[in-house]
């Protein structure tokens, strides 16, 4: 855990404050929220009228592009306008490849940020073996090339970031540690050396990738690799390329949202491809669920390590569980979808022609088990006779018995299961006995027995989860045993991982998003939306779970959809396809939200295919490096495509580039026709 002081809790990283201008980072300031203007920053006007309403709705720390030295001038102009209207918030340049345009910039705003992947390098995707002597020649030219920004920054009072993005690493990182997080680190590590050579410490840096598990990664590693050197500089949090809608507010919570909750992270940024005045209120609904777990002082009662390596993905060890219906739950297997039905015993009769009409509506998004909560005795009744009228229905049935509910008297009302199904019931501490005798029961039913534990039970509970049927059952600890005051659900998930890893136990778990599991200061989806990014996203990257459920929605069509689009954003299941879309700003070449949309229309259909929409190529065609096909903006009106790393057409009419586009795709045998609308 060399990275933070508890994955149990969220114990603030202390580092250095970095003044941006009046607005201070790190330290002991709270998460500051940024954007980014989206027009073209030589049109004064439209950046100044951009930078009032991100000012209006909040935004703390504004960015603006400057592509060149021309366009860096008029950060000037617009600077001066906006004290005119009274818009205070320090401004940030954003720099890619031209030295020139960042010393141009400095004198102007409080800000600088650049990429240490291009500001003196330009990626050619070559592949070179550097000598020792040969790279450290780079590394003299790239001192000779960095030191007149750090000087004049000192000089004028001015901050910097050092943002790596994983798509646009030089050759030279690329040749030494490969297209990986450690690359990432060591390209900032390399700028970040050569500042504090001439004294210089106004800093903050980034690591960001459109991939979730990439991003935190290589952010974990910095923090572990700063500290191993002394240095405290604050952090910018953000996941490139994120999309737009859902999508995109899932997979940014997940990446900023899993580092916040370690106590990482001083500064924020949601990228969507959207209008940017909408990135903020997501910002800052993440910022204050962090923030309201924050806590001082020593450790206490944490384990002092878990089994996750926290530099690289691996999937947990577990047993595999036959659910039926061809569902397995094992290694080999991605994450299940189970949801909700709370209504289904107001009317069991009719609950065939409900199921039915939800299965009709999620063809693409099977649901593979619902879970139907018991909270009364006199339930029992009405569950034998919607098991009865399930039996055919191809689902798996999930039986919740609440605490007050007699659970033999439950099953007894079932005296023969005919469709598969499982039983849910809490364990705290416990009786062993009774837990011996669940477990039994349940087995001898043909049922799977689900434990809702207390991760503290583990080791009480442990010689008889030994003595039973690994392939018979898996654990949560999601309603039940909600986390204490001072923890959060993703802690008391670690901690449940961790006490099976001790006693030597392989069951699967499950992740339940629910209201016991949330630290929510509003009741809205996109709060619900955001308190499940984090549960699930934070552990899916870390390569825990193996079930999920999103249990704060009634709509089991809106709950199945959003759990399959939070396994999908952590890259732990692919149900639909893939896009990444990179945020506008000034150096895009076409309208990056309609454009998305449009091809979003065309392609959202295909299974696991992944798309990226990409405005310029400072980023593009490392940043989609991984995807099946890039839609590229390579001049004005001007589209190149790409399949991976490889430009295969280029200079295509605008027009045309859809149709090109999906031809691409038919030609790589990745097209399937859409399914008829349902009526």
């Amino acid at each position: 855990m060399g990275y933070c002081a508890s994955r149990f809790r969220t114990i603030r990283r202390q580092t250095r404050e970095v003044m941006v201008g009046d607005v201070g980072v790190g330290g002991s300031n709270p998460i500051r929220i940024q954007s980014m203007t989206t027009s073209d920053t030589k049109d004064v006007a439209a950046t100044v009228a951009q930078c009032v309403a991100l000012a209006e709705v909040g935004c703390e720390i504004i960015r603006i592009t400057a592509p060149n030295v021309s366009a860096a001038r008029c950060l000037k102009a617009i600077r001066r306008e906006l004290q005119k209207r009274r818009i205070f918030e320090p401004l940030v340049a954003d720099i890619h490849f031209l030295p020139a345009a960042a010393l141009e910039a400095v004198e102007h705003v409080e800000k600088v940020r650049i990429n240490p992947g291009n500001y003196a390098d330009r990626k050619q995707f070559d592949v070179r073996e550097y000598s020792e002597h040969q790279y450290n020649e780079e590394l003299e030219r790239l001192h000779d090339s960095f030191s007149p920004l750090v000087k004049r920054c000192l000089t004028l009072g001015r901050s910097m970031r050092i943002g790596t993005n994983h798509g646009s690493l030089s050759d030279r990182i690329m040749n030494r540690y490969g297209d990986t997080p450690l690359g990432m680190v060591e390209s900032a590590l390399e700028f970040l050396r050569i500042a504090e050579s001439h004294g210089y410490r106004d800093l903050t840096l980034s690591m960001k990738a459109s991939n979730p598990k990439v991003m935190i990664q290589a952010y974990r590693l910095l923090v572990e690799r700063m500290a191993g050197e002394g240095m405290e500089y604050p952090l910018h949090l953000g996941v490139t390329e994120a999309g737009d809608g859902e999508d995109g507010r899932i997979k940014g919570a997940i990446g900023i949202g899993s580092l916040l909750l370690d106590g990482l992270g001083d500064t924020i940024r949601v990228s969507l491809t959207e209008d940017s005045v909408h990135e903020v209120p997501v910002a800052r609904a993440i910022a204050d669920k962090a923030m309201a777990l924050w806590q001082d002082g020593a450790v206490g009662g944490d384990p002092e390590s878990d089994s996750v390596d926290p530099y690289s993905y691996g999937r947990r060890g577990i047993s595999t569980v036959d659910l039926g219906n061809k569902v397995r739950i094992g290694v080999d297997q991605p994450p299940r979808v189970l949801v909700r039905m709370p209504d289904a015993l107001h009317d069991p009769d009719g609950f065939i022609a409900q199921w039915e009409e939800t299965r009709m509506q999620l063809r693409e998004t099977p649901i593979e088990g619902i879970l139907i909560p018991i909270e009364s005795d006199h339930q029992a009744n009405a569950l034998a006779v919607l098991v009865r009228n399930l039996s055919d229905a191809m689902v798996t049935t999930v039986v919740e018995v609440a605490g007050e509910v007699d659970w033999r008297s439950l099953l007894a009302a079932i005296p023969k299961v005919r469709g598969p199904m499982a039983i849910l019931r809490a364990f705290e501490r416990g009786d062993p006995g009774e837990l011996e005798t669940f477990l039994k029961s349940g087995h001898d039913l043909g049922m799977i027995t689900i434990l809702d534990l207390d991760p503290e039970a583990v080791d009480h509970l442990a010689p008889i989860l030994e003595g039973s049927d690994e392939d018979r059952s898996f654990v949560t600890t999601g309603k039940s045993c909600a986390p204490p005051a001072g923890s959060h659900a993703t802690g008391r998930y670690r901690r449940l991982a961790e006490a099976l890893r001790q006693a030597g136990l392989r069951l699967p778990i499950w992740i339940r998003v629910t209201e016991e599991s949330a630290v929510r200061q509003e009741d809205t989806f996109l709060s619900r939306l955001l308190e499940a990014s984090l549960l699930s996203g934070s552990l899916l990257c870390d390569g825990i779970g193996d079930l999920i459920s999103f249990e704060t929605e009634t709509d089991p069509v809106r709950s199945t959809r959003v759990a399959y689009n939070l396994l999908q954003g952590a890259g732990a299941r692919i149900s639909k396809t893939e896009f990444v879309a990179c945020p506008s700003c000034g150096r895009t070449l076409f309208d990056l939200q309609t454009t998305t949309q449009r091809i979003r229309e065309q392609t959202g259909h295909l299974k696991g295919v992944k798309i990226a929409i990409m405005g310029c190529i400072v980023n593009g065609p490392g940043e989609m490096a991984d995807a099946d096909f890039g839609y590229v903006g390579g001049a004005p009106g001007k589209i190149n495509l790409y399949v991976g790393k490889t430009c295969v057409q280029t200079h295509i009419p605008a027009e045309e580039a859809d149709r090109r586009l999906i031809d691409l795709i038919r030609e790589h045998g990745k097209w399937m026709e859409p399914e008829p609308a349902v009526p």
